[in-house]
């Protein structure tokens, strides 16, 4: 007994210089803080690559806007590791989505964004990014500490960094979980994907090796998760894989993503629209543009006499060299299926050219399996771009309707269902297009601007006010 006790006093003593620490490294990082009246709060978000003018970001930059009208008392800060003046970023915002960022957001540069980059971690890069994360989020921490913080990007590990250390309130904005039973079950299948490699996929062993990996790792993904007090998700699909790892479904609330859909419902539903096949997704590797590729030379290969004029028009943000480089690898596989003249690549564009292709495009192609939403699939339906989609994710479970009598779009998984599915499109007759068209775009009015900041404060009311 005595021995137990002299063990927990060596603990106590052990643990109180650290939590002595943290108490007086809060109550300097507060000090630090510009004064705010009362109830005024400071609100600071994690986005470290908030000039990416992805969908992840249009869901940052309407958030804050939404916090501004609602909370003007409310000072907002932004994390991030983005170079580019303040000026050069509030601008992108609103070239690319129109918005209107309030003149009082703060932009608190992060110099340790590098040890995100998952080229860092060839090997345990799900371990590897989470350690980096949490020494930017250490940093971040340390440059400004808010009363109030929102990861909108993703980087759950860095919850408890604000929640435990900081004694910030805590929210997050979930677009894909780190890791998911999907996830698991590639690996246990011996499925191969972007997250499983061929050697992991053929060989048996590695494959355990790489199950207990994943299985621990999700494990800390549910420690860290119950840092949270708010918890948003983008869709079903992501609801409900949330759920499943973090074990806390009254925390979860689904909040669909804004998208811009007032100037796409002005797109013409009628009238002529040029042959081409238009996909708009950041040219990352779980997009897998490629099979976008192989269906389309497919498609060539298959009705080579109706398709002759057929372009397939690929949009997309370039973040970094990574996705540059993926850009020129796509560009040599056209060439090698022999449609590269059929292939327009279209990089960084602003919205006004986007809404120039979303006219004139007759089908649209998303093929992310497991797409966690897809804001462009909903802004494809809204401009009258009949979709064809993967047959996964939040296209099957929240947009993409393909009963008979309510159909707003089409469902594919392989290269010759996605083939198939666009040629029935490209062959359709006028009035049948034009009822999908008008069903896709009534279906798309839930996943407006205005619902989404509704949603999003509601959510987060609780962290807001007093």
């Amino acid at each position: 007994m005595l021995t137990l006790q002299v063990i927990i006093w060596v603990l106590a003593l052990s643990i109180l210089p650290f939590v002595c620490t943290i108490w007086l490294l809060r109550k300097v990082l507060r000090r630090r803080r510009p004064p705010l009246a009362p109830p005024g709060r400071h609100v600071a978000f994690f986005h470290p690559y908030c000039n990416a003018g992805g969908g992840g970001e249009r869901v940052l930059w309407t958030a804050i806007c939404a916090l501004a009208e609602r909370y003007p008392h409310h000072a907002l800060t932004v994390y991030t590791g983005d170079a580019e003046p303040d000026d050069v970023i509030v601008q992108r915002a609103l070239t690319r989505f129109g918005l209107h960022l309030p003149p009082a957001v703060r932009f608190v540069r992060l110099r340790s964004r590098w040890l995100l980059e998952p080229t860092l971690y060839p090997v345990l890069t799900l371990l590897g990014q989470a350690l980096g994360s949490v020494l930017v989020g250490l940093e971040a921490l340390l440059r400004f500490l808010p009363d109030v913080y929102i990861d909108s990007m993703g980087y759950g590990f860095t919850l408890p960094v604000f929640g435990a250390l900081g004694g910030c309130r805590v929210a997050c904005y979930v677009h894909y979980p780190t890791i998911s039973d999907d996830m698991l079950q590639a690996v246990t299948s011996g499925q191969r994907a972007f997250n499983n490699r061929a050697q992991y996929a053929r060989r048996a062993s590695l494959r355990r090796l790489k199950l207990y990996y994943y299985r621990l790792f999700a494990l800390a993904y549910r420690i860290v998760g119950r840092a949270a007090h708010v918890v948003l998700v983008n869709s079903s699909w992501t609801r409900g894989h949330v759920e499943a790892v973090w074990r806390r479904p009254e925390r979860v609330r689904t909040v669909y993503p804004p998208c811009d859909l007032g100037r796409l419902r002005q797109v013409p539903l009628a009238g002529p629209r040029t042959r081409s096949v238009l996909s708009v997704a950041q040219f990352r590797p779980e997009k897998d543009h490629m099979l976008q590729l192989l269906s389309f030379a497919l498609l060539m290969k298959q009705y080579a006499s109706e398709m002759t004029d057929l372009k397939l028009l690929l949009v997309g943000g370039c973040r970094d060299a990574g996705d540059k480089a993926r850009v020129e690898a796509l560009k040599e596989s056209a060439r090698e299926l022999g449609i590269l003249d059929q292939v327009e690549f279209h990089i960084n564009v602003s919205f006004d050219e986007l809404l120039e292709l979303y006219g004139r495009a007759l089908v649209g192609i998303h093929t992310m399996k497991n797409e966690h939403f897809g804001i462009g699939i909903v802004e494809m339906m809204a401009a009258g771009v009949v979709v064809v989609a993967h047959c996964s994710g939040g296209p099957l479970l929240d947009i993409v309707d393909t009963s008979e009598a309510g159909r707003t779009g089409y469902l594919a998984a392989t290269e010759e269902q996605y083939a198939r599915c666009v040629h029935q499109i490209v062959t359709a007759d006028e009035h049948q297009l034009m009822g999908i068209r008008t069903r896709a775009r009534q279906s798309c009015a839930r996943f407006g601007q205005k619902p989404f900041e509704e949603g999003f404060l509601r959510g987060c009311q609780k962290l807001l006010e007093p």
